[in-house]
């Protein structure tokens, strides 16, 4: 719908309002992002006590021309659009960057990864998909009825243009290979501006390096003998062995080495008596 100017002007006017009752403002951009995915946002933002505002960019401009949020400037670059929200910054960057996409591939297209697809049966029936298959360079067989892809291949390795007959085959054996999802630039919260690089560092990821650390420091202690209240158990195991091999060596009858004597006994009988001529 084409707004008139007055329109504008009285829609410019209540959003700058508007965005005062917010405690949190994100810029959101929006290029490359599918219409079903901006709406998927879209939805589940009216969820969240929110609300996205997608607009012309010369009004988005006049919207955001607000002493609190110029630090935001620098990040309405292209398309963009504006959310509001009085969650923590951090929720309304995981909400919106938890919103994913798969997408099929499209002829020219730059492949961000190797393109594979696997030996095995398809859902496809023989036909004019075995030609368009082996156009794509796949080697496919028919075996009971079925197209059956006969050998494992990278079709199009990372950075390499994806090419018609590639993406047609892509699209008949159902493989998405893209992603789309909500990619948020920047947010402002009170006085503090937050980038992405830091939003990204939610419980998930602490904990996730926090595990990392630990797991190295263990290793770490292990190998340098630093005893601590995390490793003591496994030192005391492996003391424990160390001393049943010491024991069982100098065949000391003691405690747990017994078993183990035993067994070394009998054995020996064993191969003594096999060495018997009866």
């Amino acid at each position: 719908m084409v707004m008139l100017k007055s329109q504008k002007i009285e829609y410019v006017k209540s959003l700058r309002e508007e965005i005062k009752k917010y405690k949190v403002v994100g810029v959101m951009s929006i290029e490359k992002i599918p219409d079903r995915l901006l709406q998927k946002i879209r939805n589940e933002v009216k969820t969240k006590d929110s609300k996205f505002i997608i607009a012309r960019k010369n009004l988005i401009l006049k919207i955001m021309d607000q002493e609190h949020l110029k630090d935001l400037e620098p990040f309405l670059k292209g398309n963009v659009g504006i959310i509001m929200s009085n969650s923590s910054s951090f929720e309304l960057f995981e909400m919106v960057t938890s919103n994913k996409i798969r997408l099929l591939a499209k002829p020219n297209q730059i492949a961000d990864q190797d393109l594979s697809i696997e030996a095995g049966e398809t859902s496809l029936q023989p036909g004019q998909a075995v030609t368009d298959l082996k156009t794509a360079g796949i080697d496919v067989q028919i075996q009971k009825g079925k197209v059956t892809i006969s050998k494992s291949k990278v079709l199009v390795k990372k950075g390499d243009k994806i090419s018609v007959p590639v993406s047609k085959a892509l699209k008949m054996l159902d493989i998405l290979p893209f992603e789309a999802k909500g990619n948020i630039s920047a947010i402002k919260e009170g006085k503090l501006l937050y980038t992405p690089e830091v939003l990204m560092i939610n419980t998930t990821y602490i904990s996730r390096e926090i595990g990392g650390i630990f797991s190295s420091a263990y290793l770490l202690s292990l190998e340098l003998g630093i005893v601590s209240q995390y490793n003591i158990n496994e030192f005391i195991r492996r003391a424990f062995v160390a001393a049943i091999s010491v024991g069982v060596e100098a065949k000391i009858p003691e405690g747990e080495v017994i078993p183990k004597l035993l067994g070394l006994a009998s054995s020996a009988a064993k191969n003594l008596d096999g060495m018997v001529t009866k």
